[in-house]
């Protein structure tokens, strides 16, 4: 077996391995299912990719985010290891290809994410894989209790029963023991190793701040900390206007959300990544997976859901090691809007089945009918027609996702896809006999050769320019072949669809699970409480306080850093206490003197003085001091 000090000097250029690495890759490799928590830049994917390399087989890893699994297999490449993912957009072809090398062992790391785990196609592949390894990334995702649980996920577990002697390893940066827990039993892992490293940051300062100018805030603060950053609110029309005046007044900013086209957020991400841009205001549909190592401050506009997440996205600051600030801004109507927030996720078992009923009323189902079927999504007439509020429409429609009742594809990965619906002779027999259509037939089999087996993406004007015709005439034969049933076709949505993933049934039949639906409520409350306790205590160490929730209580410190440890380190001053002090408030000396020590007044003038004459501070026509 190969030495994994000298693959780690090759591959990654580093001598030694991280806290807890080399400890967890011995785990893997002597077969132990393993169970990770590390913090966000920690070194997680080391602690797969690794041992991909060293053992004979390949390496299936789970993913949720194209843009991360693109990013970690460029990156492996870029070390000369051999990986590869599968994702939405690729042609027949290039699956194929990644399938077929997969089985002929010329990849070691093969990405996909957990809906492709459903696919006939890939297990009928998956089965004759040699696979070493299963890793499972951002695994807090397979938890009901957790705070990012996405049904899709449970569907890993499934895949064991074709390589049961590959061990598994599940990754997170967030996850209280009930989670870990749940991660492992959802897993079905066996007898799992745990490796947790402390969640302490010590270069981040937490702050918690209270402004009901929060836009205002969220400019002095860019204005006044050096680097990068991101800005995270919960509203895509906030992500907009936060970037507006950002932008006029004069700091470099753009918006990200899932609103916009994959493209647009490709781009977008690229710019900031490669710092054509300082800030980015998003919602937390930005940020998994970025790994940008001079993040120096990420600023909450608005009171995260959890504790799990706010730790999650304030962890991508400070990267580097090099200070950095998480800012969290408290306003006079937080408490309200986030337990009005909460109020409208968890809509009542009755609700949820009343919201099913208009919408199979609205489409027009029968009951016992509409299997399969798609239809253009109309949130707002189903809501206005039905009498019913749109974010608690919103939420109880994911409730019946998660059941597996219906499906709300993303827009933005939407494609056609086309499948042969008929045998090899009655397709040889069609062919002769409709020559036009035939034709158009026998060029897609060449283009998408698994189109004979499994629904399959496709790209209209790819198709019409080995046809020479146009996309549109390609989409009318296309229908046509449909109409005949030769060909499975769905084009590309450009509206927003719902997919019925089971026949109408009677509202009343609909099995939720009553008792687990109120333990999930149950633990989603308990998550908000902790969340509003964070904001609102301002007497313990903030530091403290995130690793408790964690359950890191022994020979923990307060940091020192933090806006708590600040007011009580009054009695010491100099320049780097002001800076720090500065760093998310502007203030009068008499607002210093106030903060700090009255009994200093003129200490703190003098250094203030000092600080100016250096240009460290700069003073506004309201006598308000800045750091420059």
């Amino acid at each position: 077996m190969p030495d994994k000090h000298a693959l780690l000097k090759r591959h990654w250029g580093h001598e030694s391995f991280r806290p807890l690495q080399e400890a967890i890759i011995d785990s893997v490799l002597a077969g132990h299912d393993t169970m990770v928590l590390l913090p966000t830049g920690g070194g997680k994917s080391l602690c797969y990719q690794l041992p991909a390399l060293m053992a004979e087989g390949l390496c299936i890893v789970v993913s949720p985010l194209i843009a991360l699994m693109k990013d970690q297999v460029q990156r492996l490449n870029d070390r000369h290891i051999k990986a590869a993912c599968i994702v939405s957009g690729m042609s027949a072809d290039e699956v194929s290809a990644v399938l077929n090398n997969s089985i002929a062992g010329s990849i070691k790391l093969l990405y996909v994410s957990p809906e492709r785990l459903r696919q006939r196609r890939f297990i009928e592949h998956l089965r004759h894989m040699k696979v070493s390894l299963i890793a499972v990334d951002e695994a807090h995702c397979i938890s009901q209790w957790g705070h990012d649980f996405r049904p899709t996920y449970l569907q890993v577990a499934d895949i064991r029963q074709y390589h049961p002697s590959a061990p598994i390893i599940a990754l997170t940066a967030t996850a209280t023991a009930a989670v870990v827990a749940d991660i492992e039993q959802q897993l079905h892992m066996r007898n799992p190793r745990l490796f947790r490293s402390t969640f302490a940051r010590p270069n981040l300062s937490y702050q918690v701040v209270s402004d009901d100018s929060k836009a205002t805030r969220i400019v002095r603060i860019a204005r006044s900390i050096e680097g990068c950053g991101i800005v995270y609110t919960r509203s895509r029309r906030a992500t907009k206007e936060i970037a507006d005046r950002l932008v006029a007044e004069g700091v470099s900013a753009n918006y990200y959300h899932a609103g916009l086209t994959a493209n647009e957020r490709d781009q977008r991400q690229s710019a900031w990544m490669t710092g054509q841009y300082r800030v980015m205001v998003a919602t937390n549909a930005f940020g998994l997976g970025i790994d940008k190592a001079d993040v120096r401050f990420v600023i909450h506009y608005d009171i995260p859901e959890s504790i799990e997440a706010y730790f999650q996205e304030v962890g991508r600051a400070g990267r580097d090691g090099a200070p950095a600030q998480a800012i969290l801004l408290r306003g006079a109507g937080d408490r309200k809007r986030l337990q009005q927030s909460f109020a409208s996720d968890f809509p009542s078992v009755k609700y949820i089945r009343n919201v099913y009923r208009a919408i199979c009323n609205y489409y027009k189902l029968p009951l016992g009918s509409g299997y399969d079927s798609r239809h253009t999504f109309k949130p707002e007439a189903i809501c206005t027609t039905y009498n019913l509020l749109p974010r608690e429409f919103y939420s109880a429609c994911l409730f019946l996702e998660r059941e597996g009742l219906i499906a709300l594809p993303d827009l933005s990965n939407s494609q056609s896809t086309l499948m042969v619906a008929v045998g090899r002779d009655e397709l040889y027999r069609f062919q002769v006999n409709h020559l036009r259509l035939g034709g158009l037939l026998q060029t897609v089999m060449r283009l998408y050769p698994g189109v004979t087996t499994d629904a399959v993406a496709i790209d209209e004007r790819r198709i019409g320019s080995r046809c020479f015709a146009e996309p549109a005439d390609v989409v009318t034969a296309l229908n046509e072949l449909h109409a005949m049933h030769v060909v499975d076709y769905r084009q590309r949505s450009t509206k927003p669809e719902i997919i019925f993933t089971s026949a109408r049934i009677d509202e009343h039949d609909i099995y939720l699970g009553e008792e687990n639906y109120a333990q999930v409520k149950t633990c989603a409350e308990l998550r908000l409480r902790a969340m509003l306790a964070y904001l609102e205590c301002d007497s313990v160490c903030r530091s403290r306080q995130l690793l408790a929730y964690f359950g890191e209580t022994d020979g923990v410190k307060d940091c020192g850093t933090c806006d708590v440890c600040l007011s009580r380190t009054a009695h010491h001053i100099d320049a780097a206490t002001l800076r720090r002090t500065l760093a998310t408030n502007s203030m009068t000396i008499a607002d210093l003197c106030r903060l700090h020590s009255e009994s200093k007044k003129s200490e703190i003038a003098e250094l203030v003085r000092e600080m100016l004459d250096r240009g460290e501070l700069y003073m506004d026509a309201d006598m308000r001091l800045s750091l420059s």
